[in-house]
This record gives C-alpha cells, sequence and structure tokens, in this order.
C-alpha cells in the first residue's frame, strides 16, 4: 500500500497539525494610509503642534497620489483631532490624538471617502432618476416635488436642508419601482450624513452652494415629468458631478 501523501502532511510527529497563526488581511482605503502617513509623521514630532502642514497639492504630489485622496485623508485627520483646516491660511497641527494610534479612525473605517462616495451616486442615482422618468405614477412625481419644497423651507428657515435634500433623492429612488435600488440609496445616504463627509461639506457650506444645488435638483424634477429619461439622467449626472467640483476647490480659494 503507498503511503498517502496528503495525510503526512496534515500530521506531524502523529499529531494534527494547528492552523497559523495569520490575521485576514483587510483591504484599506487610499485615503487612510494616507492619513496613517501623516499621523505617524504627527506623532514622531516631524510635523510639531502649532506647526503648518504641507500644502494639499505638495503632499499630493511627495505621495504620489491624487489632491482628493490628500482632502480625504486630511478631512479624516480632522474628525480625529489631529489637525484643523483653516480656509485660506492651511493646514495646522494640533497634536498627537490622545486615542491609540488608529482607534480614531476606526470609528469612521467603514465610511468611503467623499469623493468615492460623491462618484457612486453618480452612477447609482443617475440611472435612479432615468427609471423614474420612465415609470414614476402621479402621486410620486408629487411626493418628488413635496421633498424640493420642504428644501427650499429649511433653506428659507436658514437651515441646512439635508431632510428635505435626502427625501428628494429617496423619493426618486422609490419612483423607480426597484426596492434593492432604494436600499442602495439609503445606505449611500447614511454614509453622506456620516463625519468625513460632513466635516467635509463644513468647509464649503454657503447660501450660494445651496441656490445652485437647488437650481439643480429643479433640474431633474422637470426632466422627470416630462418622462424625459435621458434628460434626468444627465441632470443627476451634472447635479453630482457639480458637487463633486464644488468640493474639489482648493480650500485657499474659498473665503
Amino acid at each position: 500500500m503507498r503511503p498517502n501523501p496528503k495525510r503526512g502532511k496534515a500530521r506531524l510527529n502523529g499529531r494534527a497539525r494547528r492552523p497559523m497563526p495569520f490575521q485576514s488581511i483587510e483591504p484599506r482605503r487610499l485615503y487612510r494610509q494616507i492619513a496613517d502617513q501623516i499621523r505617524g509623521l504627527i506623532g514622531s514630532g516631524e510635523f510639531p503642534a502649532g506647526s503648518r502642514l504641507p500644502p494639499e497639492r505638495d503632499l499630493a504630489r511627495q505621495l504620489g497620489v491624487s489632491r482628493p485622496s490628500v482632502r480625504e485623508a486630511l478631512i479624516a485627520l480632522e474628525v480625529e483631532g489631529l489637525v484643523e483646516v483653516r480656509i485660506g491660511s492651511g493646514i495646522y497641527v494640533l497634536g498627537p490624538s490622545e486615542k491609540p494610534a488608529g482607534a480614531a479612525l476606526a470609528e469612521i473605517h467603514a465610511e468611503a471617502g467623499p469623493f468615492e462616495l460623491l462618484r457612486a451616486r453618480y452612477l447609482i442615482e443617475s440611472e435612479c432618476a432615468a427609471l423614474a422618468a420612465k415609470s414614476v405614477r402621479k402621486a410620486q412625481l408629487a411626493s418628488i416635488g413635496e421633498a424640493l419644497d420642504q428644501m427650499q423651507r429649511e433653506l428659507d428657515d436658514e437651515k441646512q436642508p439635508l431632510d428635505g435634500d435626502r427625501l428628494f433623492h429617496l423619493r426618486i429612488a422609490e419612483a423607480t419601482g426597484n426596492g434593492a435600488l432604494v436600499a442602495v440609496v439609503k445606505m449611500l445616504w447614511e454614509e453622506r450624513t456620516g463625519p468625513l463627509y460632513q466635516q467635509l461639506e463644513h468647509h464649503y457650506d454657503s447660501p450660494a452652494l445651496w441656490t445652485s444645488a437647488m437650481a439643480e435638483h429643479r433640474a431633474v424634477l422637470k426632466a422627470i415629468e416630462s418622462r424625459d429619461a435621458a434628460g434626468a439622467r444627465t441632470a443627476m449626472q451634472r447635479h453630482l458631478n457639480q458637487a463633486y467640483k464644488r468640493f474639489s476647490t482648493g480650500w485657499d480659494s474659498i473665503h
């Protein structure tokens, strides 16, 4: 009888081989890797408290990454409490975090970066708008319009119209008649209202921003009302692409 080589490998000196103590490897988002590098330099004293970090464009060049990825990392570090973004002045170090290394970012590790979130919404919500234009019912069309009216009331009351904004996009998803798309849009909006996106938006929030956003929303609604699927898709793409561009504006260009 020939020996079974597999059986021999499975046992060593008559004992079953123990599984090796490896841990699963987690793919890490680029902005988190960048944040880790900057955090490490702050912790080592390379950038002491009160010092100013290199400009965003220089960090991007030295790291070999895009400026949006650097911006996401800096926003994450600001949420963590390590740096402060001072519009028109620069990014300043506040000092080492009191939390253990990585603990603060672990709180937001499940979040997509704001720019990758906008790109996901660009793909998904533009198709939702196109589908809604094809299948929307009269009552659903009215509910989309009501959500837009709610946004306007919130603006008139000098509030950030996030509730109406979220409702507008969800009502469009519901008008597709596809429950899976509704669930996806809800998930995207949970990320949209998370600390990373909110912190980034904080630096750009202004009445002018929301005036532009309202006009973009109205264009989406008009296309859906006209049952123009291609027009609705284009209007939603334009809206989300404009948001991407607004958040890509250099911090030194904001007043």
